[in-house]
Order: C-alpha cells, then sequence, then structure tokens
C-alpha cells in the first residue's frame, strides 16, 4: 500500500524523468540527423517523409534515452530532496534510504519491463521501416536544380547547359542540349531562349525552345559514309523523363533478415538454424574430399604396410615411386590438393560468414535484454549519487549524468565491437556495462547510507588542510 511518503517521492520523480526522457530522445534523434545530414539535404523531402523518418528514430532510440532519462532523473529527484533537507527530515525519522528508494526502484523495474518489451515487439518493426526508408532516401538522386553557366548531367542520357535565368526561375536564354546516344557522335541542340518548367504531375521536365537548331549525326559510327542533319526551328518541345528523382517505396522483406529485425523468439529460431548448418556443412566437406582423397576410405580399416616396404628406409616418398610413374603421380597429387584447397577455402569462407552472423544474432538477443536491465543499473547508480551530492536542478546532476553514461556507452560500444569481432562471447561483451558498472551502483548505495562526503568539497579542503599541517609539523627541525 502506498504511503504520503511515497506518493511524494513518485511525483518528484515523474516530473523530472518525462522532460529529461524527452531531452535524451532529441539528442539521440538529431544525432542520426546529423550522422545523415549529407544523404537527406537536396532530395526534396516532403512533410510526411520527414516525419515518418523523424518517428522511426525516435522510436529506435527509446531503449537508450531510457537508461540516460533514468539516470539523469534520478539524480535530479534525490539531489533536489537533499538541497531542501527533505533526506535530512526524512532520514531522522528512521526511516533508511533505502526505503524511500522502493517506489522508485519498483518504477525503474517497470520502466525496464516496457523498455524490453519496447525492444522486443516495436523496435525490430521501427527498424525494418527505418532501414528501408533510409534506403530509399539515400538512392534518390538530389532535387532538380540547373544553374546558369553550369553543364547539368543528373537526368540520365542527357547534359544540358543554361546560359542565362530570369528571376522568374522558368525563362531561359542560351541553351545547349546535348544528347548521348550510340550514334557516331551525340545529339546536340541549341536555341537562343525557351522556358522551362516542370509538368503538374511531376514526371516531366518541359523545356518549350525558340529560335534554335538540332544537329545529328545517323549511321553507321564504325563507318565514315553518315549523313549530318541540321534542323532549324521557331518552336521546340522537348520533355525530360523525372522518375528517377522521385523516391521508389523499396519493399520491407528486403531488410527483414537483418538481426536487428528479429524478435527474441525469431532470434533463438534463427541462432539454431545457423547453428545446425555449420553442421551440415561439416558433413557436406567430408562427401566432396572423400572422392578426392582416395586413401580417406581406409583411415578405420586395418590396412598395414606391405612387408616388402617394411625394410626399406623410407626418407622420401619419391624412393618408392617408378621412374615411369613419377610425373604421372606428382600430377594427380598437384590436381588433388589443388581441389581440396579449393573445397576447403569455399567452406572455410561459408564458415566464417555463418559465425559472424551467429554472433551478431546473439548480440542482438542478448542487447534486449541488457539494454533493458541497464534502466535498473543506471537507476541505482543515480539514487545514491543526487543523495550523496545534495544538488537539483541541472548543474551538478547534468554533469554526474553525462560522465556515468559515457562510461556506460563506451563500455556498451566496446563490448559490442569485441563480441561482433569474436575476442569475446557475445554474453560477455552486451553484458560489460552491467558487470563493471553494478559493483559502482552497490558501493554509491553504500556511502550514501552512511551519508559519506564523497562529493562534499569542503571535506577534501579539511583533509588536505589537515595533511598539509600535518607534514608542516614534521618538517620543523628539533630543537
Amino acid at each position: 500500500m502506498l504511503k504520503k511518503l511515497d506518493i511524494l517521492i513518485v511525483k518528484a520523480f515523474v516530473g523530472p524523468f518525462i522532460a529529461t526522457f524527452l531531452i535524451s530522445l532529441f539528442v539521440l534523434v538529431m544525432q542520426f540527423f546529423w550522422l545523415y545530414i549529407d544523404d537527406l539535404v537536396g532530395k526534396g523531402l516532403d512533410v510526411f517523409t520527414i516525419l515518418k523518418l523523424i518517428s522511426f528514430v525516435a522510436a529506435t532510440a527509446v531503449p537508450l534515452a531510457l537508461p540516460l532519462a533514468l539516470l539523469l532523473s534520478s539524480i535530479m529527484t534525490f539531489g533536489n530532496l537533499g538541497e531542501s533537507f527533505e533526506l535530512v527530515a526524512i532520514k531522522s525519522a528512521g526511516i533508511p534510504l533505502l526505503r524511500f528508494m522502493a517506489p522508485l526502484l519498483i518504477l525503474a523495474i517497470l520502466i525496464s519491463s516496457v523498455a524490453f518489451l519496447f525492444a522486443n515487439n516495436i523496435i525490430p518493426v521501427a527498424n525494418l521501416k527505418l532501414n528501408a526508408l533510409k534506403y530509399d532516401i539515400i538512392v534518390t538522386k538530389p532535387a532538380l536544380d540547373i544553374k546558369e553557366g553550369v553543364f547539368y548531367d543528373k537526368i540520365e542520357g542527357f547534359v544540358i547547359k543554361v546560359g542565362k535565368k530570369e528571376k522568374d526561375d522558368s525563362t531561359i536564354h542560351n541553351v545547349v542540349i546535348y544528347e548521348k546516344n550510340y550514334g557516331p557522335q551525340d545529339q546536340f541542340l541549341v536555341a537562343n531562349s525557351g522556358v522551362m518548367k516542370v509538368t503538374p504531375d511531376k514526371r516531366f521536365l518541359q523545356f518549350t525552345l525558340h529560335d534554335g537548331w538540332n544537329y545529328q549525326e545517323n549511321g553507321n559510327r564504325y563507318s565514315t559514309n553518315t549523313d549530318f542533319i541540321r534542323m532549324g526551328f521557331k518552336d521546340y518541345q522537348k520533355d525530360f523523363d523525372l522518375s528517377s528523382f522521385q523516391m521508389n517505396r523499396t519493399e520491407d522483406s528486403l531488410f527483414k533478415w537483418d538481426p536487428k529485425m528479429l524478435t527474441v523468439h525469431q532470434l533463438n529460431l534463427s541462432i539454431d538454424s545457423i547453428s545446425k548448418l555449420r553442421d551440415s556443412n561439416i558433413n557436406r566437406l567430408k562427401s566432396q574430399l572423400q572422392p578426392v582423397l582416395v586413401f580417406y576410405k581406409y583411415r578405420d580399416s586395418a590396412w598395414v604396410l606391405p612387408d616388402s616396404l617394411k625394410n626399406k628406409s623410407l626418407k622420401n616418398i619419391r624412393s618408392i615411386i617408378p621412374d615411369s610413374m613419377a610425373t604421372t603421380v606428382y600430377d594427380r597429387s598437384s590436381s588433388a590438393i589443388n581441389s581440396v584447397k579449393g573445397f576447403v577455402d569455399i567452406a572455410q569462407g561459408e564458415y566464417s560468414d555463418r559465425q559472424n552472423l551467429l554472433r551478431k544474432n546473439r548480440v542482438e538477443w542478448n542487447r534486449k535484454f541488457s539494454l533493458s536491465f541497464a534502466c535498473i543499473v543506471l537507476f541505482m547508480i543515480g539514487a545514491p549519487l543526487g543523495s550523496i551530492i545534495r544538488k537539483g536542478g541541472l548543474g551538478s546532476p547534468l554533469v554526474f549524468a553525462v560522465i556515468f553514461f559515457v562510461l556506460f556507452h563506451l563500455l556498451n560500444t566496446f563490448g559490442e565491437k569485441f563480441a561482433k569481432q569474436g575476442v569475446t562471447s557475445a554474453a560477455f561483451g552486451m553484458w560489460l556495462s552491467t558487470i563493471i558498472l553494478v559493483p559502482v551502483g552497490v558501493f554509491l548505495t553504500s556511502k550514501a547510507m552512511r551519508d559519506s562526503q564523497l562529493f562534499n568539497k569542503e571535506f577534501y579542503f579539511r583533509f588536505f588542510k589537515k595533511f598539509k599541517s600535518l607534514m608542516g609539523a614534521k618538517a620543523k627541525p628539533e630543537n
């Protein structure tokens, strides 16, 4: 049953948590856009596409934003309580630290459970949609932008140069259009003036040209017997297909086999399937090598060296091969070795690829649990840390939160890299940050329960002052 103290602490925590979660989510989303800004600018994306992209990125950032929000909000909550001497009043009433941490710990466990459900059910779908949309945006050509005096070659099969553009950005002068083809030479068209506009359906760029010439050369490009045609015109219309500039939707199924797009159940099935394929590849390699290595079938037999060869000194294999058969034996041996090497190289490549895929699947399986459990770990660091520093607001709490979150993120990144490279197991790599930070949380909790002055500058000032006076007393010469 909730008591007034529990309600007070939960109310003091909810506001900072929501604010810090939204700020953390915003920073992580901006990090994505900073990374892909070159691929997004100039593509003429509509508002709906940008909003979809932001929503998918925000969804994938939630599991990382939740631990950061819990860390910062717990430091702020207990720092505010300490700064207003409410912690002193609570402790003086005989209520230990762990007791008034209990409601927020339960809340952190609930948030951790929500983070796991989100990572297992929402994140795979969001990653799938995000990767498909990101691919479509990246491969889309930049928006049409024909500048004065610059050759423009983004339209397939054509190179366009406009000498001058009026202020309406539509009336053009001194137009040159080269058309690439398989004839003897590229065809080209020149005009004194014209009007450039995009059709209402945005499928074609339409040039209405005035007072110009169209030059063509027809015939076989490997022959000198060709026809040169020069055709003058008063008005001429040329349409350019803009379908390559439009963003086409890629099917989501193209990316569905990436481990990041799978749930825990699907990852279990994938890991099991990959492990079975490894055993089947070993059996397949054995069946491929048996016809080449004839002696392989005698591996379990009772075959022994003939008596005629037992007493011979076999310094090398050449001593028992007749001269007439040496060339044949060497050729067949060389052919067999090359065949074996080819089979083994193929099998080794397949095995290496499969091991990398297996490690990636195991990394993603562990990530879903480790990031969720990180919510509890960082809360167990933030709550005692806030009660020790006893500072509210966004000053000191933000500094400590950034330090511990950067440490957590670096450990998580290094652990993931080690796991994917096979330096460590996937479990150890993905839980490395937890293994290191749990003892830190236990240490800070024990210090907070004893009202430690771990971050009190006055304590260190008095300590070093006493130490300095003690060293000065020892340095005085005796009378």
